[in-house]
């Protein structure tokens, strides 16, 4: 490992913590859903008129696409592409998080989607919205997690430089398979988007972003240096995400409230084949990672990469596909309301079967 990669590491593992955003961000998400129907019912006109501000001839909707922007250039920005090249010499931890990301996780998801969408709760769910919700069910099982999950590993005692490279990884990942893998589930719970409208939602949301984080990147790291850039413009960045992403949420329930005032239970209903969902893709890559005898700071991180999800991009998607009033937008804001708690459960797991696992040694480990 070079001396900026430790550098940047070391500088992850003393500052990288939950700030108050993130460390209530289940408040938040409920304080957005409370605004916005709020203001929804207060200003029935203003939602729908920002829903129609749509770039000429596309699906884009321009302040969404403004948000939407600003969610996700300051997880880019973080993301040292240059560590994909280490995963080589540590190949199992990365070659078992892609194969629970890309060739397990989507389908879980969408069996779990249909059996309770379509039997479970039928007799509570109309069929149309029930084909919605398992869309947005869909969009947020094939986005792995890119942005919390450096939280996630750093909570349990993670090995960063895992997490970080599987974070480049997972981005570059998904700008070729996601669109593909989208179209192919979405057809096969017989959704049908056109592939070429699902690739240009990615590649717009992810692409333009991952491009401007790449150069501000590059550019900032030659003329500031690793530590001001760490201790400085991360820091002040860092928040962007997070507030562009409740503001998003506000607009998403100005057009849904009411929709959830006239069937409170549609959130519990989607929340638990989530919940379900998200337990079993943890226990799948944990006890594989046991299996494959990984040391406890490559484990804990590989499994809850995995369980969580990049809940960023499959609401931008599902917005551009499906529009913001949609149940697809819906549910891919529950999978919101439920991360945080859920993923701060799964670390309190991790720490207390830290046992189960070999231990790197202190100069490899995080918080050794």
């Amino acid at each position: 490992m070079d001396q900026q990669a430790a550098v940047k590491i070391r500088q992850l593992q003393k500052e990288r913590n939950l700030g108050v955003f993130e460390k209530y961000l289940t408040l938040w998400v409920l304080l957005c859903i409370v605004i916005g129907i709020a203001l929804g019912a207060a200003f029935p006109n203003v939602a729908e008129t920002l829903n129609a501000m749509q770039v000429p001839g596309t699906a884009v909707n321009i302040p969404i696409a403004v948000l939407l922007f600003l969610m996700m250039y300051p997880i880019m920005v973080q993301i040292d592409f240059s560590e994909v090249t280490q995963a080589i010499r540590a190949p199992k931890p990365v070659l078992l998080t892609l194969v629970v990301n890309w060739a397990i996780k989507p389908f879980t998801m969408l069996f779990f989607a249909i059996i309770f969408m379509r039997y479970i709760w039928a007799p509570f769910i109309p069929a149309d919205m029930a084909d919605s919700y398992i869309a947005g069910m869909i969009l947020l099982g094939i986005a792995p997690c890119t942005a919390m999950v450096l939280v996630w590993s750093y909570l349990a005692k993670g090995f960063m430089g895992h997490t970080l490279v599987m974070v480049a990884i997972n981005s570059l990942t998904m700008l070729f398979l996601y669109a593909p893998l989208g179209s192919l589930l979405l057809g096969v719970s017989d959704i049908t988007i056109p592939f070429a409208t699902l690739a240009y939602a990615i590649l717009f949301y992810v692409g333009v972003a991952l491009v401007a984080g790449y150069f501000t990147r590059s550019n900032l790291l030659k003329r500031k240096g690793v530590e001001w850039y760490e201790a400085v413009f991360l820091k002040h960045t860092g928040k962007v995400s997070m507030i562009a992403l409740l503001i998003t949420l506000i607009f998403l329930f100005m057009l849904q409230g009411e929709v959830i005032l006239q069937q409170p239970l549609v959130i519990g209903m989607i929340a638990v084949p989530l919940f379900i969902q998200t337990v079993v893709i943890f226990i799948i890559g944990y006890v594989a990672a046991k299996f494959l005898k990984l040391s406890y700071e490559d484990a804990a991180p590989t499994a809850m990469i995995g369980a969580s999800n990049h809940f960023e991009v499959a609401i931008a998607t599902a917005a551009t596909l499906f529009g913001l009033a949609s149940g697809a937008a819906l549910a891919t804001v529950v999978g919101v309301l439920i991360e945080v708690p859920l993923m701060l459960l799964l670390v309190r797991f991790c720490l207390r079967t830290r046992h189960w696992f070999e231990v790197k040694t202190p100069s490899a480990a995080k918080g050794k």
